[in-house]
């Protein structure tokens, strides 16, 4: 993201706005002043609104829903206002708030904002053309710019970062290893072939728009497909095909005959994913605050060096492998010092600083090992997936043997048994992958919130359509 300002001869204000709105990928730094321009206050009369109240963000928005569009030259008011052209009157309006972001200086005027790296060079060639120039800028001591994540299809897993927050700028984007993070554990807790297909059914349905009323959730159709697959990988290693039906064998581990090595098996994955997330926090301080912030910090090299040797420890005890636990153990002695050192200098400092140094580090210490134990409710979960599904299944081979009637309730109970189970257990698969990405591992990437990059866009009036969804911003 690079900040720009926008130089332009004044008479050539409005042509250059209008390239810009047209163009999609510069957000304008916006005025503080309230007074509405004269588009905004025939919108206000057109609303029913006193032309002396202060303009909302409601006022640039047609009152009957329509999109703001923006003539190429600057049009007649009074003949807009008597023709109710409210696409062109709230085009208009938001053209009038930026034109009052600008500076003038003689006849020259000039704006500055936000602009996508990638697109500075396109900009700058059409904002030429009306006699304009795109000047780089550097970005001001203490402002972070706005964070633009990837638009669909690429973006398939970016709303599980938006969902949670606005990343900020510096940091790394997860948005890729948290989705696959999201339904590989989505997978383990709805281990099933049959299952696993049926979401896939679901993506494929979704990929063509269908039903119509979900065409706007189109874009996650990968991440509908990526869950139903992993569901069919783990129901494979489970040998599990719309429940224990003996269609698959068990490539691995039948989650009710061992539920102790599922559990063991979740809780080593999680930690795993707690130390990728524990360095992934480490990059983010690095790249937020310097060196220093990097090595102090609970979520950066301090609590990193403090999980690693926790987690050596415990199983160099669990395992009788002395040769293990006392490195884990001498690890974790040498990151508690650093983590104290990091937590007393976001106090106040004094014996009260000292007080609170205490408490928070016997919290990371807590949590360090509740949040590793948190992860065996991925083989719970399995667990009750499994329990439920067999349950079906048993009740319908117990129903299959009993005749002509007994065929059709085993029929009737086998589809009704499978909606409910495939529903129910979705749903509390898909909770608790997103409690787990949430609480555990987001918590460890993320310790500020950024702002969103938000693009001034409107279309010219020859290109606008109703239905028209347009985005001609790449991430930059």
């Amino acid at each position: 993201m690079r900040r720009v300002a926008v130089i332009v001869p004044h008479t050539a204000l409005r042509d250059t706005l209008v390239r810009i709105a047209e163009a999609g990928c510069v957000e304008l730094d916006r005025a503080e002043e309230e007074t509405p321009g004269p588009a905004a206050r025939r919108l206000q009369r057109l609303a029913g609104r006193p032309e002396s109240a202060p303009p909302a963000a409601a006022d640039t928005v047609p009152p009957s829903g329509r999109a703001p569009v923006l003539a190429p030259s600057a049009p007649d008011l009074d003949a807009l206002e008597r023709r109710r052209s409210l696409g062109l009157l709230a085009g208009e309006a938001e053209l009038e708030e930026r034109a009052r972001g600008a500076v003038r200086r003689g006849e020259v005027s000039a704006l500055a904002g936000w602009c996508p790296a990638a697109e500075v060079p396109r900009l700058a060639r059409s904002l030429a053309a009306a006699g304009g120039a795109l000047v780089p800028l550097r970005v001001p001591r203490g402002t972070d710019p706005p964070t633009q994540l990837r638009s669909a299809p690429a973006g398939s897993f970016t709303p599980l970062v938006t969902t949670y927050g606005t990343l900020p700028y510096a940091d790394l984007d997860p948005s890729w290893p948290a989705g696959i993070a999201y339904v590989v554990m989505f997978g383990i807790m709805f281990g099933d072939v049959g299952h696993g297909a049926l979401l896939l059914l679901g993506a494929l349905a979704l990929w063509r728009g269908r039903p119509r009323r979900l065409a706007r959730f189109r874009r996650l159709w990968p991440f509908l497909a990526g869950a139903g697959l992993m569901a069919m990988v783990a129901g494979a290693a489970y040998g599990e095909f719309f429940g224990p039906t003996g269609v698959l064998p068990v490539l691995w581990l039948s989650p009710l005959e061992s539920p102790e090595r599922l559990l063991a098996a979740a809780v080593v994955f999680g930690a795993a994913l707690l130390a990728l997330a524990h360095a992934a926090g480490a990059v983010n301080r690095l790249r937020e605050g310097g060196p220093g912030r990097a090595l102090y910090a609970a979520s950066g090299g301090a609590g990193l060096l403090f999980f690693l040797g926790l987690a050596l420890s415990a199983a160099g005890l669990l395992l009788h492998r002395p040769a293990v636990a006392v490195p884990g153990a001498a690890l974790a002695a040498a990151g508690l010092p650093l983590l104290a050192v990091g937590l007393f200098r976001a106090t106040a400092g004094g014996p009260g600083g000292f007080a609170e140094t205490g408490l928070r580090l016997f919290d990371v210490i807590v949590r360090a090992g509740t949040n590793t134990l948190s992860f065996a409710r991925l083989a719970a979960f399995g667990l009750t997936h499994a329990a439920l599904a067999g349950l079906v299944w048993h009740g319908t081979a117990g129903l299959a043997g009993r005749g002509a009637a007994g065929a059709v309730g085993a029929a009737a109970l086998f589809a009704v048994g499978t909606a409910v189970s495939f529903g129910l257990e979705a749903l509390v698969a898909g909770v608790q992958a997103l409690r787990l990405e949430y609480y555990e591992i987001f918590s460890r990437l993320f310790e500020t919130e950024g702002r969103p990059f938000r693009p001034w866009h409107v279309l010219p009036a020859a290109a606008a359509e109703p239905e028209t969804e347009a985005t001609t911003c790449s991430p930059g």
